[in-house]
């Protein structure tokens, strides 16, 4: 294995470890991804990488799984080196950067969708794409106002299985969600209404979307207007509603294995 050494944290090569943060890219679309078990889910996968950033201890641990992609640069730093290159201390040993897949057409999505509006936090992102991958639901639908899947700290979240999942950003969710209707979805938003379905009464089709919505401020009634089926979760009395991460675990799992 051929490493370069660092002996100098400010060379142009490393520029990109600093600047990049949570949800920032480049025009190439690059990102960076940080721990061993993100990163190394990251090589596993089809993702282009352009270097990865770690000690020795992480080097020679994983040797034959670095060494079974075409990376060109292997830069090697000790710990202390790699938290005055970021900024900031870490508790992992290497960093990685690499391209974003591109997109998935739409139309080349899975039978079953995961579908995002408005949410804003990273660590929700994140949280869903794990539960998504995890259960079969390959593909992850977003808006452009969105955190990125491929952002830090969704990557670190979601353990890297997001790399797992076809990916479909949106501009217009009326019009996304006309246009997997003409081609044979079933669109299911999940919110609480006076005439919400109760999910363990929900059968679904081979061909669904799951719409979950803003933390805060659900889906709008215009939304919920255009989609076909309303569903909730039974909760108990007094308590009005989980976490969406949570949420979208327990419905993907009913909708793809129980109904």
């Amino acid at each position: 294995m051929k490493y370069t050494i660092i002996d100098d944290i400010n060379i142009p090569e490393l520029e990109i470890y600093k600047k990049l943060r949570d949800n920032a890219f480049t025009e190439d679309n690059s990102f960076i991804a940080d721990s061993p078990k993100v990163v190394n889910m990251l090589l596993e996968s089809e993702l282009e990488v352009k270097s990865i950033l770690a000690t020795k201890e992480y080097y020679d641990e994983y040797e034959e799984l670095i060494n079974s992609k075409n990376i060109s640069k292997l830069f090697l730093v000790d710990k202390e080196e790699m938290q005055k290159i970021v900024g900031h201390k870490i508790h992992h040993n290497c960093m990685m950067h690499g391209i974003r897949p591109n997109e998935m057409p739409l139309a080349s999505l899975g039978d079953n969708i995961l579908m995002l509006d408005a949410i804003t936090s990273t660590e929700n992102v994140g949280s869903i794409a794990r539960s998504a991958a995890a259960l079969g639901v390959d593909s992850y639908l977003l808006p452009s106002q969105s955190p990125h899947p491929y952002g830090r700290r969704a990557l670190r979240v979601s353990m890297g299985y997001v790399s797992k999942l076809k990916i479909h950003i949106y501009e217009d969710i009326a019009q996304t969600i006309q246009a997997l209707k003409k081609d044979g979805y079933k669109i299911y938003a999940a919110e609480v209404t006076p005439d919400a379905t109760l999910l363990s009464q929900v059968k679904s089709p081979q061909k669904w979307v799951l719409l979950m919505g803003h933390e805060g401020k659900g889906i709008s009634q215009e939304i919920l207007n255009l989609c076909d089926e309303v569903l909730s979760i039974e909760m108990a009395e007094g308590v009005k509603s989980f976490n969406v991460g949570v949420a979208a675990c327990i419905m993907m799992y009913q909708l793809k294995y129980t109904s």
